[in-house]
């Protein structure tokens, strides 16, 4: 395993050996090549801060491909001065993370030397794997830096999430992708042999979806199919970018733009209630190799957001199939999903829900820290008691209806209405009711 610890100098140029791809040649160095993510990088930002002081703790990267997970993994194990080592959780098992904690142990006692591992793809660990971490990432032995294109919370266990940081890496904007080309054409030998021109740098950065890797292995692919001047330079056109990338040829590309679109037009139909068109686009998804858990996952989120409780059992039928797809895999999943799918579009919808919580918030950051009223206060000492805490509370069940008058909000808000239930579904009964508690409540 010895071979897998690597640590470079921060801010020195890496050496690299012949057909090293263009994206691996142009890899940043220092903080300063490093585009995008401003938001943890930027001055006084808080993974710049930690990484500057060299004092930091296990995390997950979560963000899109190409944003830059693996490169300030590498970054930061530079500047730490950290051995770095690298898995990926499709090859590697408990043995092989087993023999890094070993030896990252030895290194630690004996050379006081920190070890930083990094999992690329770590949702891909099961959770005997990601157990085989818990105690060398608790007690230190490690710093773990796990990336991830999936939701943490969905696929890396409580135990392991609740010692790590979640930072969320931005998908690269077009001023990012600007610089790294500049930054290539500029820094790679090979480039700079000749005079690269790029005859639609917008066309370029669309194909490559946003992926930082994607766009330089274009750029280079483009290069090479591109037969040079008779003063050396080369004019990359349109066309060239297209054969480079073989766009024309790909229906469906799970981390690409046409991932994006298809996931985009599956929601709206399922909101716009067309149980046809849904289960097309899910088609379209499927036969392309989308990650079904996926599909699943954001039907689980729509069941909340568009539908609500309109129909609160879509939600529940959209997370036991989430559960199901995960039980039995393809090709069957495809009926569960299907099944959900149509039940979802023909559904009623309300986002009453969704503008509750988005009003509430906005008034928790424009008014933050308001007290709680001192009647529905914790009392469980008798100082508290004393003090008023949980005086005069009223027990609902006490009264006829379960109900009785009484305020829950601050005295800032005590009239504010946040939900309001439409006309439509299971929410038209909701309504009614809250409709006479809330004559009750505010006369």
């Amino acid at each position: 395993m010895s071979d897998l610890f690597v640590s470079e100098p921060a801010g020195k140029k890496r050496t690299t050996l012949p057909n090293t791809p263009l994206a691996e040649r142009v890899r940043p160095s220092s903080l300063e090549e490093f585009f995008g993510q401003e938001h943890l990088l930027g001055p006084q930002k808080p993974l710049r801060i930690m990484i500057e002081s060299g004092r930091i703790s296990s995390m997950v990267l979560w963000g899109p491909p190409g944003s830059g997970k693996t490169t300030l993994a590498r970054l930061i194990a530079n500047y730490v001065k950290a051995d770095y080592v690298q898995l990926n959780a499709v090859s590697s098992g408990v043995k092989e993370v087993r023999e890094v904690i070993a030896k990252a142990e030895k290194s630690r006692k004996h050379l006081s030397k920190q070890t930083i591992l990094f999992i690329d793809e770590i949702h891909r660990f099961n959770k005997a794997q990601q157990d085989a971490l818990l105690h060398s990432v608790e007690d230190g032995a490690i710093m773990l830096i796990g990336a991830t294109t999936e939701n943490p919370s969905f696929e890396v266990i409580s135990p392991l999430l609740s010692r790590c940081q979640v930072y969320v890496l931005d998908a690269l904007g077009k001023k990012e992708l600007d610089a790294i080309l500049d930054h290539a054409l500029a820094d790679d030998d090979e480039l700079k042999k000749h005079k690269v021109e790029i005859e639609d740098r917008n066309f370029l950065m669309l194909m490559s979806g946003g992926d930082a890797r994607k766009l330089l292995n274009g750029l280079e692919t483009s290069a090479r199919l591109t037969k040079p001047a008779p003063d050396k330079s080369l004019r990359i056109t349109k066309q060239t970018i297209e054969e480079a990338f073989q766009r024309k040829y790909t229906l469906y590309d799970k981390t690409g733009e046409m991932h994006y679109d298809t996931i985009s037009a599956f929601i709206k139909s399922l909101r716009g209630s067309d149980p046809d068109a849904a289960i097309y686009w899910m088609a379209r998804m499927l036969d392309g190799g989308e990650d079904i858990k996926f599909i699943a996952r954001r039907m689980v989120i729509l069941a909340s957001e568009d539908i609500g409780n309109a129909d609160p059992f879509a939600l529940v039928l959209a997370t036991s199939c989430f559960t199901a797809v995960d039980y039995v895999g393809m090709p069957e999943a495809q009926l569960i999903l299907s099944q959900t799918a149509a039940y979802l579009a023909s559904a009623p919808k309300s986002n009453a829900s969704l503008l509750a919580i988005g009003q509430a918030m906005e008034d928790v950051r424009k008014l933050p820290n308001l007290p709680v009223p001192l009647h529905i206060r914790n009392a469980p000492t008798k100082l508290l008691k004393e003090l008023g805490y949980g005086a005069e509370y009223k027990y609902s069940h006490d009264y006829d209806g379960h109900f009785v008058e009484e305020q829950y909000l601050p005295d800032n808000l005590k009239d504010k209405i946040y939900y309001k239930p439409t006309d439509i579904g299971k929410e038209k009964e909701i309504k009614e009711r809250l409709s006479k508690l809330w004559k009750k409540r505010r006369p």
